[in-house]
């Protein structure tokens, strides 16, 4: 209850006025950006857990159709937070637990489909659930449910145990996310950590520390989106394309997911006003940067037909081909040229070859 009445509080209050200071930056970030996006998954996420009973209790075509509706909801408003990979997210596994990917040796899929096809009831209860492999309790794994080989079962008696299994990872999901939400609303917790230093901290030691793993943020996030999300199914000199090496090719949200994540990312430097903290002859910064955002909505917008379809056609591989361009331009404009008229250093990404 609390943290609903703090977002509606959050929902309602006026957009503060343009930063300058890294203070009003970094308080700024985390009350108009992280904190109400970290909201609107934890809503996703528990309408999400709420249909997959619901269908469970009452299996028809029209409660299937309900529940995948609320996994795209979910899904996108996960995406939208996704880059936010410092705090909560990235303690507990809870990042590779709400979303396993890329799974390039197809381990998760065998061991989902073995779930599925053994009946493992340890699957179907939330506590047991949360112990097996990080693999078969998130997004992934769901997406697999809903609309993998066999999900017409969901419709019917016939795909009880599915259900049941897709009800747990979706309740996993929401509990991943309200945990999320409580991290970020801890007293001295990470928020409390980002927008007030201190030098006797183990995180942000200075506002400079701070700003350095916002910009990091996003400059490292962006890389992902490029190398993660898209660069896998593109079809190159060596080999054709991959539409199957897309995130969410079964239910045909590969590149929603990226104009998610590319939204949760514009809107953080937006809310945040960073661009507005640089001196006079870097001001126009923020223009160029929110331009190639822009860009990145044309270049989606570009591709109209389903994935597989759009990589047999040449106008639109090379819309994201530009699409790819883009994102390198973005990361460039931020990770470097933001970073260094902010007096910043944005370190290596933590990709790590993934």
């Amino acid at each position: 209850m609390r943290i609903v009445l703090v977002a509606l509080m959050l929902l309602t209050a006026p957009a503060m006025a343009q930063t300058t200071t890294p203070g009003q930056v970094l308080q700024a970030a985390v009350s108009q950006a992280i904190r109400p996006g970290v909201l609107e998954f934890t809503s996703r996420a528990s309408g999400l857990s709420i249909a997959m009973n619901a269908l469970c209790r009452a299996p028809s075509e029209g409660t299937l159709a309900l529940v995948k509706g609320q996994f795209l909801q979910a899904a996108l408003a996960y995406g939208r937070v996704e880059f936010l990979r410092i705090g909560p997210l990235m303690e507990d596994n809870r990042a590779d637990r709400l979303l396993f990917w890329p799974d390039r040796r197809g381990i998760g899929l065998r061991q989902v489909q073995a779930i599925l096809a053994e009946e493992d009831a340890s699957a179907t209860a939330l506590d047991t659930l949360r112990a097996k492999s990080v693999a078969v309790q998130g997004f992934g794994a769901l997406e697999f449910v809903l609309f993998g080989t066999g999900a017409e079962a969901l419709s019917g008696p016939e795909g009880a145990f599915r259900c049941q299994y897709g009800s747990a990872i979706a309740a996993n999901i929401a509990q991943i996310a309200g945990e999320l939400a409580e991290g970020w609303f801890a007293p001295g917790g990470i928020a409390d950590h980002l927008t007030r230093p201190q030098a006797d901290h183990a995180d942000y030691r200075t506002e400079t520390e701070a700003l350095e793993a916002l910009v990091g943020l996003v400059s490292h996030g962006l890389e992902a989106v490029r190398d993660v999300r898209i660069n896998p199914f593109m079809p190159t000199e060596e080999r054709a394309a991959r539409p199957k090496e897309g995130l969410f090719w079964r239910s045909g949200l590969t590149l929603d997911m990226v104009g998610a994540n590319a939204q949760g990312m514009r809107h953080l430097l937006a809310q945040s006003g960073i661009a507005g903290a640089v001196d006079e002859k870097n001001i126009g910064l923020g223009n160029s940067i929110d331009f190639e955002f822009r860009n990145v909505d044309r270049a989606l917008g570009l591709v109209t037909l389903p994935l597989e379809q759009a990589l047999e056609d040449d106008k639109q591989v090379q819309a994201l081909r530009y699409l790819v361009i883009v994102t390198g331009s973005l990361q460039t404009m931020i990770g470097e040229q933001l970073s260094a008229a902010l007096g910043l250093s944005v370190g290596f990404s933590s990709l790590d070859g993934d």
